[in-house]
């Protein structure tokens, strides 16, 4: 049961191959492109309204060194809400529930700030390794232990969104195999689960979401103290 359970975050192939190329290149297929004319349609000024938002809050406490970062870090935000959402849907699958995908998105990511922060200020970024007033004794230990919570920043980036979207889905299939069992023996045993099914899909629009935005967001933070 567990192993069922489980095979819902395959990634399905045909005639052999992998399908997850596809499903990569989904949200290109669902976005509009800019249109050569001057007035855009309703969707367009949502699109563009929606990303202005987003950036304009992600990078109000960055200086103008990591405004650059803006484009990168909106495609990464409608990119990952996008692949978040679709897996919801009936017969589709999500790229994000696997860690490989994760941790592709996260260590190049991480990797840059740091690189960025030690080519910009080598001195403010091994200051972070050491916090000020710290007592001679400790110096190595906590040079360790910040070194080591360094490192596993792009773990956590990746484990963070993998673990939530992949409890959710469960969760979904529970549920929904609970519902579709009681059907016919039991009546309200199976509404009331219909019902906690339809909470859990809310639920878990509202979880692609947010991960995707703590992705992005925690992103951020690391290039705030990098530039």
């Amino acid at each position: 049961m567990t192993m069922n359970l489980f095979n819902q975050f395959l990634s399905p192939t045909f005639l052999g191959l992998p399908l997850i190329a596809i499903a990569l290149m989904a949200p290109c297929l669902l976005y509009p492109s800019p249109a050569p004319w001057w007035q855009s349609n309703r969707w367009t000024t949502l699109q563009n309204w929606f990303i202005g938002s987003f950036i304009k809050q992600i990078l109000s406490p960055i200086n103008t060194k990591g405004h650059s970062w803006a484009l990168l870090l909106a495609t990464l935000m409608v990119f990952l809400i996008t692949l978040n959402t679709l897996g919801l849907l009936p017969y589709t699958f999500t790229p994000t529930t696997q860690l490989s995908l994760n941790m592709a998105f996260a260590v190049p990511l991480w990797l840059a700030t740091v690189i960025m922060g030690f080519r910009n200020s080598p001195t403010h970024a091994l200051g972070h390794l050491l916090p000020e007033g710290t007592p001679t004794p400790l110096v190595p230990i906590l040079i360790i232990i910040e070194s080591i919570s360094l490192l596993i920043r792009p773990l956590a980036l990746g484990v963070r969104l993998t673990a939530n979207l992949t409890a959710g889905h469960l969760l979904i299939q529970l549920v929904s195999s609970a519902a579709f069992s009681l059907l016919l023996s039991q009546t309200t045993a199976a509404s009331l689960a219909v019902s906690l099914l339809l909470l859990l899909t809310i639920l878990e629009i509202a979880v692609a979401m947010i991960q995707a935005y703590v992705f992005v967001l925690l992103l951020s933070l690391y290039l705030q103290e990098n530039v």
